[in-house]
């Protein structure tokens, strides 16, 4: 068995910090082009505000489903995989003008910000007890400082080059990143027992969508409509049941 050689813990907070800050560049980079997504791919500004809502949506929902799926089958192993979706999104975004593929491929970016709860919780288990506070403090705030830097990043890129620019170099570092963890990060060998919720799952991604898309399109849908008191609705219900209303037990989220 190869013993994998010790990394310092400066390059692990590096990697991931890298990671967080790329992930979240990616969910703000569509915002300088909204005014003219409706002209670009023919559609109402009503459909084309779904880029920015998709985020939130798969964002919420799989966040805490990953967190559960890496303390059971290893967070750098969901790590790749939450970078790899955001691969993906980049991708689809890159290749079409098509609203409905756009859509889709937001989504896969949306689900890729549980990199950054992944990457603290890495953190906790990977570095020594003085480290683990200020790297997490590191880590929680590249959120921030991807969102600063990537509207304005979006805006020149829009300005002077084809606006699919942005989503083909959003690919190619979201592959430097996959390159870096599988270089440099290790695989925690913290694990919990026990197995997957999948009602629990499925009552939470239900509850979650219901009540973020009551929330995000309150504007759109009048107090009295049927699509905005049906989504209510099923959120409350959903919640109302109890167990399925929570994140899977022993999530890291």
């Amino acid at each position: 068995m190869t013993v994998r050689p010790a990394v310092h813990p400066r390059l692990i907070l590096g990697a991931l910090a890298f990671c967080g800050v790329l992930v979240s560049i990616s969910q703000t980079i569509v915002v300088p082009l909204l005014p003219e997504l409706p002209k670009i791919t023919n559609s109402p500004a009503s459909d084309v505000s779904w880029l920015i809502t998709v985020t939130l949506l798969t964002g919420a929902v799989f966040t805490p489903l990953l967190g559960r799926a890496g303390d059971m089958y290893g967070k750098r192993r969901v790590l790749l995989i939450a970078l790899s979706s955001m691969v993906i999104g980049s991708f689809l975004c890159a290749g079409s003008s098509e609203l409905p593929v756009l859509i889709v491929g937001r989504a896969f970016q949306g689900a890729a910000i549980a990199v950054v709860p992944l990457g603290i919780s890495i953190l906790r288990d990977e570095l020594p007890p003085r480290r683990v506070i200020p790297s997490i403090a590191i880590m929680s705030s590249t959120l921030g400082v991807g969102a600063a830097f990537g509207i304005p990043a979006a805006t020149l890129v829009v300005e002077y080059a084809n606006w699919h620019t942005m989503f083909w170099i959003n690919l190619g570092l979201g592959l430097l990143d996959i390159v870096l963890v599988l270089l440099i990060v290790p695989e925690s060998a913290v694990r919990t027992s026990g197995r997957f919720d999948v009602l629990g799952a499925l009552g939470l991604s239900a509850f979650l969508v219901c009540l973020l898309l009551a929330v995000s399109k309150s504007n759109t849908w009048s107090t009295t409509s049927i699509a905005g008191l049906s989504v209510v609705a099923i959120a409350i219900s959903r919640c109302g049941s109890g167990t399925n209303c929570g994140p899977p037990a022993h999530s890291s989220i």
